[in-house]
């Protein structure tokens, strides 16, 4: 089972598809710019895709953030936004002919019972997917407890013996072995497909010819291939792109954990859309000059998927400050940099937001930059010493940081209340006063010992800003070594 092969062989429309979860991710736009360049290299379509069924994180705002992100950057869709939350008869339909051909069926086995399975798995050293306790169920007993209103989940049945062989046009043939592909869950208990059955039922009405994205997926292609074959469909040429990676010595993924990740955050640091999108786009091909100033016109002429290089390109966070130095410099002059300058910084609904914390401070405007600057600045300035707490080792102020760092890292409704409340239930878990655990986060946020209400204030700068502050002001205190990091993630996991 393999997919069709040289890329130019069908008519192109190529999709991205972002999940609307969070942030708008620097590598939804690194994946979109290569599915817009290639169809427009090819005189495709580019569609958008939302997949929005994961109902506890999905939402509109961060649906709404993705299409601004998308659009700041220049990266525009042909089609779309088509929402997979719009399409739920479509996909109830093909799961109920899966069924009827007996390629999928109906798993009963509680929350309950599939973790005790999986512990006993990992105990014995067993393959850790279902053990298609629920796949020779006969079909009345199957009907009969569906009809009763039992819960159950609706799973694909995989073939069990031989290889899936798999062409990607980056990689060339790829083979897994059938018996180590789990029967994946493809309609959940409340009725809502999984990643895997949208995506494929999609790509299909929607007519994509060359799947385009990221190579986290690689392992989930024999699902994907096994259920356009048991669906009648015929399957899109896949393209699996490597995925960005930090500018360290493991060359590690890039990651909000470690670095400024939202299209967001760039935008508010500053950064302009054309250098931003310049730089993705000297990280998407081979040919392209690492110091050359390019735009989307110069990616799309010649462009090949071919020359996209398997090493996993590099987010170097300095060079893209050069280029976009250099977009500064030579493509403003003195009034045009003012403007933009005033556009930047002038931004309507987040200006009122200061001004309200700052005017019961201000004795004249000329108090207005010492008590604001850091809400317009990458990252302050931050003194080690600034972030000492009487009766506190540093020790226990890092470890203050990391806990309220992955914290944040799950919060998915940034607010002042939401961001009040992690602190107050951090200070009950570490028997630290609430003053003097917030006092090392105002230095983080403000670089001052006394600044702006912090929840506020955190809640302007966004999350991208505030995790990056947290973490700069971790490397400040000496950092936490991995041994040590172990040790915190288990108490982290215990505080609940």
């Amino acid at each position: 089972m393999s997919a069709p092969g040289p890329e130019t062989a069908v008519p192109v429309r190529v999709r991205v598809a972002p999940s609307p979860t969070g942030d708008p991710h620097v590598g939804t736009a690194y994946q979109a710019l290569v599915n817009l360049a290639f169809a427009r290299s090819r005189g495709g379509i580019f569609v958008l895709r939302i997949e929005d069924t994961d109902r506890a994180r999905s939402s509109r705002e961060s649906e709404a953030a993705i299409l601004d992100a998308l659009r700041w950057l220049g990266l525009d869709w042909d089609e779309g936004p088509y929402r997979q939350s719009e399409r739920l008869d479509l996909y109830r339909s093909e799961v109920d002919r899966l069924l009827a051909a007996g390629s999928a069926y109906r798993c009963f086995c509680t929350r309950e019972r599939l973790d005790e399975m999986r512990r006993e798995n990992r105990a014995r050293q067993r393959f850790p997917g279902y053990d298609r306790r629920c796949r020779d169920l006969p079909v009345a007993e199957s009907e009969r407890r569906a009809a009763a209103g039992e819960s159950h989940t609706i799973r694909l049945a995989m073939p069990t013996e031989g290889e899936c062989v798999m062409q990607d046009l980056l990689r060339g043939e790829i083979r897994r072995e059938w018996e180590l592909i789990d029967d994946q869950v493809i309609l959940k208990a409340d009725g809502y497909p999984t990643y895997h059955l949208a995506c494929v039922v999609d790509d299909h009405a929607m007519g994509i010819s060359h799947v385009i994205r990221g190579e986290e997926w690689i392992n989930s292609l024999p699902k994907h291939l096994r259920l356009f074959e048991a669906l009648g469909y015929e399957p899109p040429i896949f393209c699996h792109l490597p995925l960005l990676r930090n500018n360290d010595a493991n060359r590690s993924k890039l990651s909000k954990r470690r670095n400024p990740t939202s299209i967001t955050w760039f935008r508010d640091a500053g950064f302009l859309p054309d250098a931003l999108l310049n730089f993705l786009g000297l990280m998407v091909s081979s040919r392209a000059e690492g110091e050359e100033k390019s735009g989307l016109d110069q990616l799309v002429d010649g462009f090949l998927l071919e020359d996209i290089s398997l090493g996993g390109p590099v987010f170097d966070l300095d060079k893209l400050r050069w280029l976009n130095a250099r977009y500064l410099r030579e493509d403003y002059d003195a009034g045009g940099l003012a403007d933009l300058v005033r556009e930047w910084s002038m931004d309507e609904e987040r200006l009122a937001r200061i001004a309200a914390l700052a005017q019961p401070r201000l004795e004249t405007l000329g108090d207005w930059g010492r008590l604001t600057n850091f809400l317009f600045v990458d990252a302050p300035e931050i003194e080690r010493e600034k972030l000492a707490v009487k009766g506190l080792e540093e020790a226990q102020i890092a470890e203050a940081f990391q806990f309220m760092l992955w914290t944040l890292e799950r919060e998915q409704e940034f607010t002042a209340d939401v961001i009040q409340g992690h602190f107050r239930r951090l200070s009950e878990a570490l028997g630290i006063s609430l003053r003097d655990l917030t006092r090392p986060f105002y230095v983080a946020m403000s670089g001052e010992t006394a600044s702006l209400p912090l929840f506020q204030s955190m809640e302007i700068l966004g999350p991208d800003l505030v995790r990056a502050r947290i973490r700069r002001a971790i490397e400040v205190l000496g950092g936490i070594s991995g041994k040590r990091m172990k040790k915190l993630q288990k108490r982290f996991e215990a505080f609940g």
